[in-house]
């Protein structure tokens, strides 16, 4: 699959034709015969193929004037994996765009981020998803605003300014448009409307098969900072430091969707925690496209086969990532997360968890710069490139997020005292997304690569690691898979 695939018109005619999953949110079919969009999925008799016309964003094709298939909800397909996996300016405004960023400072406010200008930003996403930034966020507040609809028996008035909608007016009418039915015919028509836990959102996250849960939650649960993170009842749960409040999230592995329960101090931050969710557990990923390109190496082909769908586990906060990241140099698993234990309690701020298992939020960078050096229990040379980055972090001289340029911030990071490339690589894969990262001097790296008949000095696994591009990140997670044993964290 390949970006601008919706001019490609044979292959999205077959995809449709076949019902092809893996093609749901890479592009979507607007019917001319019924005024409807479709995922390519849709379980419909396909239309004829004259009828169909093909678009790259749902909100392209809401501002054509279609509405979604209440059949098949093209709102809640997975989304494209194009804006995890490149980093150039369109990818770069759809991850913020995605993180709410239109909704909470406007298209300026985009724009600043990005560092273009506002019309620059238009004329880009306007010529590739024949959308613009306020178009594409009006689609999500749809999104959220049906979410809430469906799944909460809240009022009206207090979904329309939860999902970011300015007035009641205007939620009612982008509802009604965009899937020809009001916010109370959509409440009727749920089949669990407004049941569940006072307070508490559940939610299905959709990915494209195959998923491997144990790579995934596996790795998020033994590296988990107690306090802020547990594996508990099967699922993971953590706190969410969000722009208008915190959260606290459940995730669990079901065997075609991610089970998800928040919690939210305030409601306006859900966009923000699904995002964030989503990209912590890589829901967006093509995991087929990945596969196969590691497939042919014939050295990696078996670990492929062995357990395909790997994910990189990534995070749902850049800054604590790097923070954790320095916690981690040259120490055991265990003592990073003693180490990271220590300054939750010292320095987070607190929070109620009606379960007892969260009791605070990562410091903030803020918080952590305010920290006496004298009080960090770690070597002095660790505390200086501590102290650098969180101080770099609190006054803004490096910013870490989901529009952080990948090059850019490896530079940043190599330039501070204390970090080589295994820790910039380790925060771009991790932190930043950056699909195709590697870590060849990482020692269980080449211990895997010595043991599988890989080269295994830094300088061959990288030349031999080139045809695994651009995923090299996947190839990580595989290459790390050989020394474990696989644990199943699906529900009998």
């Amino acid at each position: 699959m390949q970006t601008g695939m919706h001019l490609d018109r044979e292959q999205c005619v077959r995809a449709v034709r076949s019902k092809d999953a893996r093609f749901d949110g890479w592009f979507f079919t607007a019917v001319l015969t019924t005024g409807i969009y479709c995922r390519p999925s849709c379980p419909a008799v396909p239309p004829k193929p004259e009828n169909m016309t093909f678009h790259p964003s749902a909100a392209a094709c809401q501002q054509a004037g279609f509405r979604a298939c209440r059949r098949c909800r093209p709102d809640t397909s997975p989304g494209s994996p194009e804006w995890n996996q490149r980093a150039d300016l369109v990818a770069r405004a759809m991850r913020l765009i995605a993180d709410g960023v239109v909704d909470r400072d406007g298209v300026p406010g985009l724009a600043a981020r990005l560092g273009y200008s506002a019309r620059q930003v238009e004329r880009q996403l306007l010529a590739e998803l024949g959308a613009g930034p306020l178009a594409l966020a009006r689609a999500q507040r749809a999104r959220t605003a049906r979410l809430l609809v469906e799944t909460t028996a809240l009022p009206m008035t207090e979904i329309a300014f939860a999902a970011g909608f300015s007035s009641v007016r205007a939620f009612n009418d982008t509802v009604r448009e965009v899937f020809a039915l009001s916010p109370s015919e959509l409440r009727t028509k749920a089949p669990h409307s407004g049941t569940g836990t006072p307070g508490v959102l559940t939610l299905r996250l959709p990915f494209r098969a195959p998923l491997n849960p144990s790579n995934l939650f596996g790795h998020l649960a033994a590296t988990a900072v107690p306090g802020v993170e547990e594996w508990r009842d099967g699922a993971y749960r953590r706190a969410l430091r969000l722009p208008y409040g915190h959260g606290i999230v459940a995730l669990a592995p079901r065997p075609d969707h991610i089970a998800c329960r928040l919690s939210l101090s305030d409601l306006r931050d859900l966009t923000v925690a699904i995002s964030r969710c989503r990209r912590m557990l890589d829901l967006d990923a093509d995991p087929v496209a990945v596969d196969d390109r590691l497939r042919a190496d014939p050295l990696l082909a078996p670990l492929v086969d062995r357990g395909p769908g790997r994910r990189v586990p990534r995070t749902a906060d850049e800054a604590e990532f790097a923070v954790r990241a320095v916690l981690g140099q040259q120490v055991s698993t265990a003592a990073a997360r003693t180490h990271a234990a220590r300054l939750v309690i010292a320095h987070g701020k607190p929070l109620d968890d009606p379960e007892g298992g969260l009791t605070h939020l990562f410091p903030s960078p803020e918080a952590l710069a305010a920290v006496d050096p004298d009080t960090l229990a770690m070597p002095r040379t660790r505390r200086t490139t501590f102290t650098t980055l969180v101080g770099q972090l609190a006054d803004g001289k490096l910013h870490l997020g989901v529009e952080t340029d990948w090059a850019e911030a490896r530079a940043r990071l190599l330039a501070l005292p204390g970090f080589g490339p295994w820790t910039a690589d380790i925060i771009a894969m991790r932190a930043l997304g950056d699909p195709d990262a590697f870590l060849p001097t990482d020692l269980g790296i080449r211990r895997a690569a010595k043991e599988l008949g890989l080269p295994s000095t830094p300088a061959a696994l990288t030349a031999r690691a080139a045809g695994w591009r651009p995923w090299r990140a996947y190839a990580v997670q595989y290459l790390w898979a050989t020394d474990t044993h696989p644990i199943n964290f699906l529900p009998a």
